[in-house]
């Protein structure tokens, strides 16, 4: 019983919030077709966590909710055109001779979006004190100075990142 109830939860979320958030998501996006699908992930989100839970969640104010759940899915979305037009930008800057295999070029874009997809899941003072360090070449002294924080909590920052990073590798073996 308690399933058919949190299906016409979920039914009921969906009818009376559908058509608002997708005009919510284009004013975000300005792309009906976008707007459209970033939409679909949010009920989709809200849905596996429901079943990830084993019920639905309690959704006092459902637009707000959903606001927030879409939002993050809009940040997401911006983040990842960020990182392509990176990409793009990297590979028309390569000489042709230089530009890598098909295979090789599906290999690296994965890997980069996993990377990218585990930095922005690490607190923002640990993902900056590891891009500092691996990107800007600084020592820990420096990124301690520019931080204002110790070259303690630097050292803990990096750990913790190279944490993450080990987890990435040991999770594609």
């Amino acid at each position: 019983m308690q399933a058919q109830g949190a299906e016409y939860q979920m039914h009921h979320l969906y009818v009376q919030n559908h058509d608002w958030l997708s005009r919510w998501l284009y004013t975000k996006l300005g792309c009906c077709h976008q707007a459209a699908d970033i939409c679909h992930d949010a009920f989709i989100r809200i849905l596996q966590k429901w079943r990830h839970q084993g019920h639905f969640p309690d959704i006092e104010q459902p637009k707000a909710y959903l606001t927030t759940v879409a939002g993050r899915l809009v940040t997401d979305h911006f983040r990842k055109q960020s990182l392509e037009q990176a990409w793009q930008e990297s590979l028309a800057s390569l000489p042709e001779k230089d530009v890598p295999s098909p295979q090789l070029l599906l290999q690296l874009r994965e890997t980069l979006e996993e990377v990218d997809r585990i930095l922005n899941s690490l607190p923002q003072a640990v993902r900056d004190t590891f891009l500092l360090s691996q990107l800007d070449g600084m020592t820990y002294k420096q990124i301690a100075e520019q931080l204002q924080v110790s070259e303690r909590t630097v050292k803990r920052y990096m750990a913790q990142a190279f944490a993450a990073c080990i987890l990435l590798e040991n999770d594609e073996v």
